[in-house]
Parts: C-alpha cells; sequence; structure tokens
C-alpha cells in the first residue's frame, strides 16, 4: 500500500483529481465527511488529508511515501526528502510587497514581516541587506499599514488583498507551485510503485 499525504482544501482536491485521472482514484475520498484516511486496496493506495503545511513533514518522516506540497513550504523549511516533479498546479508567487509609492532608503534595518522567514533572510541576504524579521502568522498585510513593518514577505497569487490594502508588488522572489515529494526510504523499497504514480501524474499535465 502507498501512503500518499494530500494537502486540505481546494488545493488537495485539485490534486487528487489528477491522481485519480491517472488510475489512483478512491471511492468516497471527496465526499463531505470528517474522515481524514481513504483506502483503495485494489489499487493499492491509501489517502489522507493533512494541513498544507504538514504535508511534508508526513513526507519526511515516513507516515506518507509520497504526497504534495507548495513550493514554498519546501523552500522555507527544507524538509529531506526527494522533490520528485512539478504537478503545474496552485500555481503563485513569493513576493515582496510594500504600500504605494514605498522606496526603499537602503541605509536602515530593513523591517519585513512575513511567515516565511528564512525565504526572506536568504533573499535579502543575496541582495546584503539588513533585515528585521517580524514574525506574523495571519493578516500580514496589515503590518506596513499600521507601522509595524516597511515591507512584507509572502504568496502572491491575483494580487486583489495587496490592492484594496493599498499594497503593491516590488518584487517577486521566486515562482511557486505544488510539487510531488518522496519520501527518501520509501524510494528506495517502493521505487516501482512511487515511478508508476510519477509517471501517471506526468501522463495527466501532458494531456
Amino acid at each position: 500500500m502507498l501512503n500518499i499525504a494530500l494537502p486540505k482544501g481546494r488545493l488537495g482536491e485539485k490534486v487528487y483529481a489528477m491522481f485519480a485521472r491517472a488510475g489512483f482514484d478512491c471511492p468516497g475520498i471527496l465526499e463531505d465527511s470528517r474522515k481524514l484516511v481513504f483506502e483503495n486496496p485494489e489499487k493499492q493506495v491509501r489517502y489522507f488529508w493533512v494541513k498544507p503545511s504538514d504535508s511534508a513533514i508526513y513526507v519526511e518522516r515516513g507516515a506518507a511515501d509520497i504526497g504534495v506540497a507548495g513550493k514554498d513550504i519546501l523552500l522555507e523549511y527544507r524538509p529531506d526528502v526527494y522533490e520528485l516533479s512539478d504537478l503545474e498546479t496552485g500555481k503563485c508567487r513569493m513576493a515582496v510587497a510594500a504600500p504605494k509609492g514605498w522606496r526603499d532608503d537602503g541605509i536602515r534595518t530593513l523591517r519585513v514581516a512575513t511567515k516565511f522567514a528564512f525565504i526572506a533572510r536568504e533573499y535579502y541576504a543575496s541582495q546584503g541587506r539588513d533585515i528585521d524579521v517580524i514574525h506574523l502568522n495571519g493578516s500580514i498585510e496589515i503590518a506596513p499599514i499600521l507601522g509595524l513593518s516597511d515591507v512584507i514577505v509572502d504568496i502572491v497569487e491575483t494580487g486583489t488583498t495587496l490592492r484594496e490594502n493599498d499594497l503593491e508588488v516590488i518584487s517577486t522572489i521566486t515562482e511557486i507551485s505544488a510539487r510531488l515529494i518522496c519520501n527518501k526510504a520509501s524510494f528506495r523499497f517502493k521505487q516501482q510503485e512511487i515511478m508508476r504514480v510519477a509517471e501517471g501524474l506526468k501522463r495527466t499535465k501532458e494531456g
């Protein structure tokens, strides 16, 4: 049985549809229930829903053989897993945003509000810029409005929330999408089964 961690929510449902099209469907998984684990003995797959930010942990620790995680999670937490493919869904970008018209004077320490501290530090270190990271978990857009930070580093999909709060993207750090990841030990012992799934997903993208 291949254990597969899927992120809860809209992205997970999109990704599951790809697995199903690839021939790894599982009856009942999309029914409205509180059940978290679903298996199809005939297809030898067991799916479970997890919080998106936890998917990589389940895979890294071996509770799941494979899983789906956003590139943002992989860049921020650096889990010790194999990244098998870009599923080319859940596309967005990691960006720096600031109040409209704001300009960096390049002198004083830059205050950056984000929940992606590692990504922010690495990005600004590459520019030789000193920053003060202010770690927030929600409503990050409000930080520069209230003077808590100069800029924010966050995921931007449509940019609507930024515009509604008079913020604008001033630079893009990297493009983000959902990735198929694999536990390293599982890849040794279940390589054939894992690659069959990976190849099936690849065909759904090409189709």
